[in-house]
């Protein structure tokens, strides 16, 4: 039987700080790798895309876009609002009306370029990835290369839009069954993976014949900008494709294309409290939904397991983009009379991680991407030591600028103190 003792990893891996051999130096001049570091400048935006053109916010308003390994502001982007959003779900909306009846040759087209522009960027992407959001270089790098097989994928399928012939039980009828693009899509994308979900959610759509309008994470719009871009230099017509930034006024943008009759898709990626909120908004409207909702996923390990193994894979399920991810292993169970030699190759696996800024050589675990997702994984585990459980090692923040916390290893964690909970952090 299993025992239901768990292991927790945190952010940072033992009792760290800045001169520990662990932590990474990072550069301080954040500007220089968003310009000159950047071998297509033209990926570097700071506006809107809505119908073919760039755009601010009708009141003129910012927000500011800041790295999470130093706080410092690397961008700003227009704080847009719902009369600006109206522009979006305009344009969209017409531009649907020529879209839908383009041959699935031409959509083929346009993806392939769009495909084919997202690997030859491929580095300045990861660039922005890792300013951003925090991953480190190998994970940046990893989403790019997944954002482009969906395109690559979807520029395929759009041949694949062909109907069925059902048989009829009544002489003299036939029934064709016959694929429609189903109209504007919205797609709601997290900062997690900020290139990865947005070509998982638009490649189907615009395959399909649809447009799209997006909006783009607060904290990580800057990759959502480049690939707007990209999509510009790809060709497709004004108004389909478009991207609305938004910060102050994201549950107005969400509550309004959930209730506007334009909009007749929309795919968001989230927690399960958010889905439902926006399931319950789109009711009036009986909207088409896509959800993919928050994880709270177990690592179990048998009695018969390579505990070498189990060990690499823990590493790699809990660590990756600083467990940052809905598939992130959130608790783990480990049979007990393996428990002890697992527990203690986990920790000096832990040990060795390196962590900083995600440019620097090595570094496999950058910071959490703010100061509230920094709070809940310390909250985590105050409450799990409240209750009883030994940290292993790790179990606080990162003394410095940044939002980096230890990676962190906790035994003996009492069922239902913080395993009911995603962390979505380096806590375990």
């Amino acid at each position: 039987m299993l025992t239901n003792k768990l292991i927790r990893p945190s952010v940072s891996i033992h009792p760290i700080n800045r001169s520990s051999a662990c932590f990474s130096t990072y550069p301080i001049n954040r500007s220089s790798i968003l310009s000159a570091k950047l071998k297509n400048h033209d990926l570097l935006k700071h506006q809107s895309y809505i119908n073919g053109q760039w755009v601010g916010s009708s009141t003129s308003r910012t927000f500011a876009v800041k790295d999470p390994a130093t706080g410092e502001e690397i961008g700003s982007c227009p704080d847009m609002n719902l009369v600006d959003l109206k522009l979006a779900i305009d344009a969209a909306k017409k531009s649907f009306s020529s879209y839908r009846y383009s041959t699935p040759a031409s959509r083929q087209s346009y993806l392939r370029k769009f495909n084919q522009l997202i690997q030859s960027n491929a580095e300045d992407l990861a660039r922005l990835i890792v300013a951003e959001n925090g991953k480190c270089w190998k994970d940046a790098m990893g989403e790019v290369n997944y954002a482009a097989s969906f395109v690559d994928w979807f520029a395929e399928e759009a041949l694949r839009t062909d109907g069925t012939i059902v048989p009829s039980s009544t002489p003299g009828i036939r029934h064709l069954v016959i694929k429609q693009p189903i109209g504007v899509v919205a797609a709601l994308c997290p900062w997690n993976f900020p290139a990865a979900m947005i070509t998982r959610k638009v490649a189907p759509a615009l395959a399909a014949g649809c447009s799209v309008i997006i909006k783009a994470p607060a904290e990580t719009p800057l990759t959502a900008l480049a690939l707007a871009e990209l999509a510009h230099q790809a060709e497709f017509p004004a108004g389909v494709f478009n991207i609305v930034t938004t910060q102050s006024a994201t549950p107005e943008i969400g509550k309004a294309l959930c209730e506007s009759e334009e909009i007749r898709k929309l795919s968001f990626t989230g927690s399960t409290g958010v889905g439902k909120l926006l399931m319950s908004q789109s009711s009036s409207t009986l909207k088409k939904l896509s959800l993919e909702l928050g994880g709270n996923a177990p690592f179990i390990v048998f009695e018969d397991a390579d505990v070498d193994r189990a060990v690499e894979g823990a590493i790699a399920c809990k660590f990756r983009c600083a467990g940052q991810a809905c598939v992130s292993a959130n608790r783990f169970y480990v049979h007990k009379s393996i428990y002890a030699e697992f527990a203690s190759k986990l920790t000096k696996k832990v040990s060795e991680l390196k962590i900083g800024s995600g440019f620097e050589e090595g570094v496999l675990i950058g910071p959490l991407i703010d100061e509230r997702s920094l709070e809940k994984v310390s909250r985590h585990v105050r409450l799990a030591k409240e209750a009883g459980a030994e940290v292993l090692i790790g179990g606080k923040k990162v003394d410095g600028v940044g939002h980096f916390f230890e990676p962190t290893v906790l035994s003996e964690v009492p069922s239902g103190v913080i395993d009911d909970e995603e962390t979505f952090g380096q806590c375990n």
